[in-house]
């Protein structure tokens, strides 16, 4: 029989930790993504009240998560900036789902007075879901004192992120102690647990985000009120940037979806199933090596940067060759078609081929004699 030595032994032993690790990250996965739902143990929205409140809730996510809760029966609160888009989404769901809609067009990056008005708009309905998912982002990674009005950009993605959550929290909590039940789901961002390098001030805010939820669940729990973080990593909405959709990318519908089976079995999580894969890979290289996991996120954001550059280089090539093209349209405009007897076809022949009228004299010729009139 073979004799392991010391170093084999300990080796073999940090393998099985090492597998374990895995197989239990999987089955988290596989129970909150699927088997969990499948048993009847995650929440059942229709239970805990009649209404839904979705902030940022006309594009992406919080229109997918409208749109889901709509089809269960949930009438939906919509708040978001745009009026018309509030309309138009509140009309498609309503005709689609046949339940109520409200809309409350407010501005989250603004002052605490648009609180006083969702406060009076939504009081007197049995608020069962909460979902904060409205949120501000950079337009491309960035140094921070290199983006435009930096200080007030700044105030709007703390406004926006971190206020809009925190208010919002706030009131509907009592009403839900009250009942004993209320589900609030707060979204996040991936960013706020991996480092991120030219987006410090957006993924700063999805930290708070993160630590927040974690918290108030523990201190909500016993009101009977679940709180749940979800830190999506990329999905293809307007805010990414991403048009197609992937495994990677899921589109809004798929990623709305994939996060409601896990709503109740845990506290934070990505969400959606190939998002938890990913995040086991970040946290795993983050433990083992976090210089390499910096220089990865810093790389990507360095190349997302660089490829914004470009494109408004090349957007500034193509307006500067617009306006050049225009230019010598102007001074040199197109020669107009005439018809043949056209007054103007003589005015061009006695421009271009006649002789000037001080010449005429001289060469004894008549305008009669030449143009055949």
């Amino acid at each position: 029989m073979w004799n392991y030595t010391v170093l084999e032994s300990v080796g073999l032993l940090a393998l099985f930790v090492f597998w374990a690790l895995i197989l239990n990250e999987l089955w988290i996965i596989f129970y909150t993504c699927y088997l969990g739902h499948v048993l009847g143990h995650s929440i059942k929205p229709r239970k805990l009240g009649k209404w839904a409140v979705i902030t940022g809730a006309t594009d992406g996510i919080g229109r997918a998560y409208a749109e889901e809760l709509a089809s269960i029966g949930l009438n939906i609160v919509l708040i978001s900036r745009s009026r018309d888009k509030l309309q138009s989404v509140a009309a498609d769901i309503e005709n689609r789902h046949h339940v109520e809609t409200r809309i409350i067009d407010v501005d989250f990056t603004k002052e605490a007075e648009i609180y006083d008005r969702i406060a009076r708009d939504i009081n007197g309905l049995e608020i069962g879901v909460l979902i904060n998912n409205v949120g501000m982002s950079y337009k491309y990674p960035e140094y921070l004192d290199q983006i435009p009005d930096s200080s007030g950009f700044a105030q709007r993605v703390v406004n926006c992120n971190v206020v809009s959550v925190t208010r919002m929290c706030i009131m509907v909590l009592g009403q839900m102690a009250e009942r004993k039940k209320g589900f609030i789901l707060n979204v996040a961002s991936c960013s706020a647990v991996v480092p991120t390098p030219l987006m410090s001030l957006y993924s700063s805010t999805k930290a708070f985000v993160y630590k927040f939820s974690e918290d108030l669940a523990l201190e909500y729990k016993p009101f009977g009120i679940r709180v749940q973080c979800v830190l999506p990593c990329f999905v293809a909405t307007k805010m990414s940037g991403i048009k197609n959709s992937s495994i990677m990318a899921p589109c809004p519908a798929d990623f709305a979806r994939g996060t409601m089976k896990s709503w109740g079995l845990e506290i934070s999580s990505a969400g959606y199933w190939f998002h938890k894969l990913q995040w086991i890979y970040y946290r795993r290289l983050n433990q083992i090596s976090p210089s390499s996991m910096a220089n990865v996120t810093y790389n990507i954001m360095m190349g997302l940067r660089k490829r914004a550059f470009d494109r408004r280089a090349q957007q500034q090539q193509r307006q500067r060759l617009q306006q050049e093209k225009s230019s010598v349209e102007t001074n040199n405009p197109p020669v107009v078609p005439v018809n043949r007897y056209s007054l103007a076809r003589v005015e061009r022949d006695l421009n271009e081929m006649w002789p000037t009228l001080a010449e005429i004299p001289r060469y004894g010729i008549t305008l009669h004699a030449q143009t055949g009139f």
